[in-house]
């Protein structure tokens, strides 16, 4: 698992956001959902929010916010 520090762009249905993230020089969006801990402890995310997310190298377009930064 890679882990890597974004921004939320836009919420999303169904509980997913879009997060815009700067890797080497490059912007790339993925597609993420809640982790379950963030889930069970009503952790709210709105746009704007600074996250990190862990992406897995099988599916490298889709990722899950695990921390969300203050």
């Amino acid at each position: 698992m890679v882990i890597l520090e974004g921004k939320v762009i836009q919420a999303l249905p169904d509980g997913k956001y879009k997060v815009k993230v700067e890797y080497k020089g490059k912007a790339k969006e993925f597609i993420c959902y809640v982790s379950g801990r963030m889930r069970v402890n009503h952790i709210i995310i709105t746009e704007g929010d600074k996250v990190k997310i862990e992406v897995s190298p099988y599916d490298p377009t889709r990722g899950k916010i695990i921390y969300r930064l203050r």
